[in-house]
C-alpha cells in the first residue's frame, strides 16, 4: 500500500514538473515573440505578418502530421467546440490587430494583462472551477504589478474608447478560447487542437490578405515579401515556435491546470518581453522593472501553489 502511495506521488511530482515546464517554455516563447514582430513591422503590415505567420505555422502542423504517419478523424459530433475554440483563438488576434489601429500596444498590454481575471470569471461560470481567497489575491499582484509597469513604460497613453473596447473583446475572446481549449482537451489532443487553430489562421488570414492585396494593389508588394531573408525568418519563427509550438504547449497546460493558473503564464509572458527589451534590443532598465518583475513571478507562482494542487494525470 506504501509503495503503491509513493509511485503515484512520484507519477504526481513528474506530472507537475512537466506541465509547469511545458507553462514556462511558453511564457518564454510568447515572451520574446515581440522581437520577431519588431523587426519587420516597418517591412510587411500586419496582416501581411499574420498571412506569413498562419502559412508557416500550418505548414508545419502538416509536416508534423505526415512525419508521425497516422491521421486524425474529427467526430462530427464533437466539431463544433473545436470549432469554436479555434474560432475564438482567431478572433482574438483579428480584434487585438484592429484594436491596435485605434489605439497603442502600452494599452494593449495592460487590457491583456486582464486576460487571468477574465478567465476565472469565465471559468468558474461554465467549468465551476473555484479559486481561494488567497490565489484571488496573488492574482491581482500580478495583474496589478505588470499594469504599473507598464504605464511606467509609457509615455504617452492613448485612451482611444473604439480600441480600448476592441481590446477588450480581444482579450475576452482570449480567455474564452483558453476556457474551451480546456474543455475540449477531454476530447482531444494537443495535435488536434493546434491543427484546428493553425488551419483556420491560415485560411482566414491569407484569404484576407488576397482581397486587401487585390483592393489595394498591394499583391506584388506580398509576394515580394518571400524574398526578404529577415521577414520570411522572422514569421517562421512568430508561425512555428509562437504559434504552433505555444498552442500545443497551452493546449497541454489547459488539460491540467485550472484556467486561471494557466493564463496566468501570459502575464509572466508579457514581463519576459519586457525585461527582453532590456537584454536584446538595450532598452533601458529602471528599478521598477526588476521591482514589478518579481512581483509578477511571485504572482504566477502563488496562484499555482496556492489552495488545492490541480495536476491532473493526463498524456
Amino acid at each position: 500500500m506504501l509503495h503503491m502511495y509513493q509511485k503515484e506521488r512520484a507519477d504526481m511530482d513528474q506530472k507537475t514538473i512537466k506541465v509547469y515546464s511545458a507553462a514556462l517554455l511558453f511564457s518564454f516563447l510568447v515572451g520574446f515573440s515581440f522581437i520577431g514582430v519588431k523587426s519587420i513591422t516597418s517591412i510587411g503590415s500586419t496582416l501581411e505578418i499574420l498571412a506569413f505567420r498562419y502559412d508557416f505555422a500550418f505548414l508545419a502542423t502538416l509536416f508534423v502530421l505526415l512525419a508521425r504517419k497516422k491521421g486524425f478523424r474529427i467526430p462530427a459530433e464533437n466539431r463544433k467546440n473545436l470549432i469554436l475554440t479555434a474560432a475564438f483563438y482567431i478572433l482574438f488576434m483579428i480584434l487585438q490587430a484592429a484594436g491596435l489601429v485605434y489605439t497603442t500596444s502600452i494599452v494593449s498590454g495592460i487590457i491583456f494583462a486582464l486576460i487571468p481575471i477574465i478567465a476565472k470569471i469565465i471559468a468558474e461560470i461554465f467549468l465551476k472551477e473555484r479559486s481561494t481567497w488567497l490565489q484571488n489575491g496573488f492574482v491581482l499582484l500580478s495583474v496589478v504589478s505588470l499594469i504599473v509597469m507598464i504605464i511606467k513604460d509609457a509615455a504617452v497613453i492613448d485612451a482611444n474608447i473604439g480600441g480600448i473596447l476592441l481590446l477588450l473583446l480581444s482579450s475576452t475572446c482570449m480567455a474564452i478560447s483558453n476556457v474551451f481549449m480546456r474543455y475540449v482537451r477531454q476530447l482531444f489532443s494537443p495535435l488536434e487542437i493546434s491543427f484546428a487553430i493553425t488551419f483556420s489562421g491560415f485560411v482566414i488570414f491569407n484569404l484576407a490578405t488576397l482581397i486587401s492585396g487585390i483592393r489595394d494593389q498591394s499583391l506584388i508588394h506580398t509576394l515580394s515579401l518571400f524574398g526578404n531573408p529577415l521577414f520570411v525568418l522572422s514569421t517562421a519563427y512568430l508561425g512555428i515556435f509562437c504559434t504552433l509550438i505555444t498552442a500545443f504547449l497551452a493546449s497541454y497546460m489547459l488539460a491540467n491546470l485550472e484556467a486561471v493558473k494557466a493564463t496566468m503564464f501570459g502575464n509572466l509572458s508579457t514581463a519576459i518581453s519586457l525585461i527582453a527589451g532590456v537584454v536584446v534590443l538595450k532598452e533601458p532598465l529602471h528599478p521598477y522593472h526588476i521591482l514589478c518583475t518579481v512581483l509578477i513571478i511571485i504572482g504566477v507562482a502563488g496562484v499555482s501553489v496556492a489552495g488545492k494542487k490541480q495536476i491532473r494525470l493526463k498524456g
